[in-house]
């Protein structure tokens, strides 16, 4: 029997999802979330088989909860579900070492037979979403991609200098990079303009 954990804000979907899973023989649902920071708390109390993660969550994203989970247990098998399969999301999750990556409208029983999978040891990234990453072509390296992440967020050259434990002189350096390869004007625009090719 694989025990699964589910995370997903959206309630009656999580709901629908755990209880199709749970009718499939060999697959039991035994935990569930809302957010990311409690999945990580659910997944560390109860020690699943899976664990499945939405994409997009409030308090942790699901790369964010992946990267808690991971860091405690590396070889537990994450699989992420989202509606957005952007290239650069697929970088990020398959660094932090989620092994599956599916879209949202996978069909009840195909998803439980990723799970078996994954559990296995295999790895499964959506085909639509593996095809446009190999015809990514972003120039940018994945330390530039993050301060630009970071600048989205909101973050001063100093606060990303202390948060990455770099100077700030090499932080102005990776977006003077990045401004070049986007061709943005200022750190703020090859942001947007990163955003715009689904390169963050």
């Amino acid at each position: 029997m694989i025990r699964i954990v589910i995370a997903d804000d959206e309630n009656l979907l999580r709901g629908a999802i755990a209880a199709l899973l749970d009718l499939e023989d060999g697959i039991e649902v035994v935990g569930q979330a809302d957010n990311g920071r409690d999945a990580v708390r659910v997944v560390r109390e109860l020690d699943p088989d899976v664990v499945l993660l939405d994409l997009e969550m409030p308090d942790l994203d699901g790369i964010e909860a992946s990267s808690a989970i991971l860091a405690e247990s590396p070889e537990r098998p994450v699989i992420l579900l989202t509606r957005h399969g952007r290239p650069g999301v697929l970088r990020r999750a398959l660094t932090v070492g989620v092994r599956g990556f599916v879209g949202k409208t996978v069909d009840p029983a195909r998803l439980a037979q990723i799970i078996g999978d994954v559990h296995s040891g295999l790895r499964y990234i959506d085909s639509e979403i593996s095809t446009a990453a190999m015809m990514d072509d972003c120039p940018l390296t994945e330390r530039e991609l993050e301060l630009l992440r970071l600048t989205v967020e909101g973050l001063t050259v100093r606060e990303m200098s202390a948060r990455l434990h770099l100077a700030s002189g090499t932080v102005r350096n990776y977006l003077s990079s990045a401004m070049q390869k986007t061709g943005g004007s200022t750190r703020h625009d090859a942001a947007r303009r990163a955003a715009e090719r689904n390169w963050l």
